[in-house]
């Protein structure tokens, strides 16, 4: 991928002064989220200028082939017994090209956060925790750590401290729980700041969980904005 992710763009407010890129799950695109920035409180952050980027269409082969928009190729059910490294870092790539962008155009890596549900939940982690310069927060919702074999020695000094917001549906058939788990325990023995959520529900978002990431955003944009 070497231009950027067509992507939607929101602003709070004029001149924003933080960004929030956000990646949908598969199947879905940079709409799926969108529609969800009203509905978070956002009354103690600065202007945020939200990217919701769309995933390229591919074959996906637990889905017998059928062509649909994926930030990587799911080779089985397990979701990490194969894994398609290839497209992962492709796509990770991508998305760091995003927040290379949002850089550019002034924003510090410092008061941006990289979210993502179910498979945009595993780019985030994966891109996150692998980008070279310090972020605001990650937010992984309904999702778990790709690649994990090689992580440990992937992994950037420069987000060792970064605050993970991790949640996940205690009755989720897509990602089961333990996968989420699994990557949640790998990260806090590593060092990571994970904030672990549990919510009443299949492979979505529940109300609460609205207002956590509403809280979650609200104190990472506003400890950004305290270190500059």
């Amino acid at each position: 991928m070497t231009t950027l992710l067509p992507h939607i763009q929101i602003e709070t407010a004029p001149n924003p002064s933080a960004a929030v890129i956000w990646l949908h799950g598969l199947g879905a695109d940079g709409h799926d989220f969108a529609g969800l920035v009203p509905e978070l409180d956002l009354s103690g952050c600065p202007a945020i200028r939200f990217i919701f980027p769309h995933a390229p269409a591919i074959p996906v082969t637990v889905n017998g082939g059928y062509v649909m928009p994926a930030w990587y190729d799911i080779l089985g059910t397990d979701l990490v017994i194969r894994q398609d490294a290839a497209g992962i870092r492709a796509s990770g790539q991508a998305i760091a090209a995003l927040i290379e962008r949002e850089m550019a155009r002034g924003i510090p890596a410092s008061r941006i956060v990289l979210a993502g549900f179910s498979q945009g939940s595993a780019m985030a982690l994966h891109t996150g925790l692998r980008f070279p310069q310090t972020l605001a927060g990650i937010m992984a919702l309904s999702g778990y750590l790709p690649l994990a074999e090689d992580f440990a020695t992937e992994r950037a000094e420069a987000n060792a401290h970064t605050p993970i917001f991790m949640a996940h549906g205690s009755q989720d058939p897509v990602v089961v729980p333990a996968r989420g788990e699994a990557s949640r325990d790998l990260l806090t023995r590593l060092g990571y700041p994970v904030q672990w959520h549990s919510y009443p529900i299949p492979h979505s978002i529940h109300p609460r969980e609205v207002a956590d990431i509403s809280t979650f955003l609200s104190l990472v944009l506003a400890a950004a904005a305290a270190r500059s």
